[in-house]
C-alpha cells in the first residue's frame, strides 16, 4: 500500500514537472556556446532575451514569457536562452557579435551559426512576443531583410523607425545616418519636438547633421515640455558621438568649432567644451596643413592649464609625428624644457623628453642640438635600464 501510494505521488510529481516544464518559454541554462551547439544539431534558430535581474521592466516581462501560449509558440520552434547583461562573459559575447544593446529587455533571434536574423524591443503582451517570434521565422519579414527592403525603396515611417533601431543594434552607423535623415525629411519641422520624434532623438539619432537634431539646438524653447537635464544629455551625446566617430575624425576645423559652439549652446560649460574639442581641432589643423593654427591652439591650452609631465610628453609626441612642417619646433622645445623642470619628473620621463627634444631639433634641422639631446636620452635610458633600441635608431638617423 505504501509502495503504491509512493508510486502515485511520484507519478503526480512527474506529471506536474512536465506541465511546469511546458509552461512558458524553456530557457536553457547552458553556456551560449552549448546553446548554439544544440541549435546546430537540431537546425532550430536561437531566441535570446538580453536582460538584467535589476531591471524592473525585465521583471515585468516574466509572467508574459511564462505564459503557456508563448511557451507553445517558442519551444516548438526555437532554442531559447536568457543572458544577463551584467555578466562579463555575456558582454564579451555581445561585443564579439558587434552588437549594441540600447535598452532592456532586448529580444535577439539568431540562426544556428550565430548570425542575427531578427531583433525586437517588444511591448509586454503575449500576442506581441508571439508575433515577434513568428516574424523572426519569416524570411521575407524579419529584420535581416530590412537593408534590401530599404535599398528597394521602402520608406514607410514605421519601417524607418524599425530599421533605424536595427542599425543601432547592429552598429551600422552609415546606414543609421541615411535612414534617420530620410525619417527626418518625412517629418514636418513643426513636429520635430513631438513625443515620437523626441524618442527618436533619444534612441535613434547619432549624427549632429540630422535635421531633427539641428532643430533641437536652434529651437530649445520647443523642448521645454521635457526634462531640461535629459534634453541637454541627449544633445551632448549626439554631439560627442559625432565628434568621436570615424566620420568625426575627418571633420574640418570649422566643423569641430561648430561642435564646440553647439556644446556651449546646449548648456555645457565653455571651458569644458573647449577642452573636449581640443584634440579634434588640432588634428583637423594638421590635416589641413595649418601648423601655425595647431600650435597656437595647443599652446593657448598649455598656458591656461597646469600640465603634468605625461601631458607634455603626449603633446610633444603628437606634434613631432603629425606636424607637416617645422614651424612648431620652437614651441615643442619650450614644452619639453618646461616638463624637464617639473620636480617630480622621473628618469624614464627624462629619457622620453630628451628623445622628443632630439626629434624636434631634427625636424628643425638643428643637427648639433639634436645629437646632444639624443645622447642625453641614451644616457638616461641606460641609467634607468630601459630598452635603448629606439635611441640607437634615432642616433643613426642623425648621422
Amino acid at each position: 500500500m505504501n509502495y503504491s501510494f509512493t508510486a502515485l505521488l511520484l507519478t503526480i510529481g512527474l506529471t506536474m514537472g512536465t506541465v511546469q516544464a511546458q509552461k512558458g518559454i524553456q530557457f536553457r541554462t547552458a553556456s551560449i556556446a552549448e546553446v548554439f551547439k544544440t541549435a546546430r544539431q537540431t537546425g532550430k534558430p536561437v531566441f535570446v532575451e538580453v536582460y538584467s535581474p535589476t531591471c524592473h521592466v525585465c521583471q515585468g516581462f516574466m509572467p508574459t514569457l511564462e505564459n503557456p501560449r508563448v511557451g507553445a509558440a517558442y519551444n516548438a520552434k526555437f532554442i531559447s536562452t536568457r543572458l544577463d547583461i551584467n555578466d562579463k562573459a555575456v558582454q564579451a559575447w555581445i561585443e564579439s557579435r558587434k552588437l549594441f544593446v540600447p535598452s532592456l529587455p532586448l529580444f535577439l533571434y539568431f540562426d544556428p551559426n550565430q548570425s542575427l536574423i531578427h531583433f525586437a524591443m517588444s511591448n509586454n503582451s503575449a500576442d506581441e512576443v508571439i508575433r515577434h517570434g513568428t516574424t523572426a521565422l519569416n524570411p521575407q519579414a524579419r529584420s535581416q531583410t530590412m537593408k534590401a527592403r530599404y535599398e528597394a525603396g521602402e520608406r514607410s515611417t514605421n519601417f524607418l523607425i524599425d530599421y533605424g533601431m536595427f542599425t543601432r543594434v547592429t552598429r551600422d552607423t552609415t546606414a543609421n545616418i541615411r535612414v534617420m535623415e530620410d525619417y527626418a525629411r518625412q517629418q514636418p519641422a513643426t513636429t520635430y519636438a513631438s513625443n515620437t520624434n523626441w524618442l527618436a532623438l533619444q534612441k535613434l539619432v547619432i549624427d549632429m547633421d540630422n535635421p531633427m537634431f539641428q532643430y533641437l539646438v536652434s529651437h530649445p524653447a520647443e523642448y521645454k515640455a521635457y526634462d531640461r537635464e535629459q534634453v541637454k544629455n541627449v544633445a551632448e551625446n549626439i554631439l560627442m558621438s559625432s565628434l568621436y566617430s570615424a566620420r568625426g575624425a575627418q571633420y574640418s576645423a570649422a566643423k569641430v568649432l561648430q561642435v564646440k559652439q553647439q556644446l556651449i549652446q546646449i548648456g555645457i560649460d565653455p571651458k569644458v567644451s573647449t577642452n573636449r574639442t581640443l584634440l579634434p581641432e588640432v588634428n583637423a589643423y594638421f590635416r589641413q596643413k595649418q601648423t601655425a593654427k595647431a600650435v597656437a591652439r595647443m599652446d593657448a591650452h598649455v598656458s591656461a592649464n597646469a600640465f603634468t609631465t605625461p601631458e607634455y610628453l603626449y603633446i610633444s609626441r603628437l606634434f613631432n609625428r603629425q606636424s607637416s612642417d617645422a614651424s612648431d619646433v620652437p614651441t615643442v622645445v619650450k614644452w619639453v624644457n618646461k616638463a624637464l623642470t617639473i620636480p617630480t619628473v622621473t628618469p624614464k620621463e627624462q629619457a622620453d623628453l630628451y628623445f622628443e627634444l632630439a626629434e624636434a631639433y631634427r625636424r628643425g634641422n638643428k643637427v648639433a642640438d639634436a645629437n646632444k639631446a639624443a645622447q642625453k636620452s641614451m644616457e638616461l635610458a641606460q641609467m634607468a635600464r630601459l630598452d635603448t633600441r629606439r635611441n640607437i635608431e634615432q642616433m643613426g638617423r642623425l648621422k
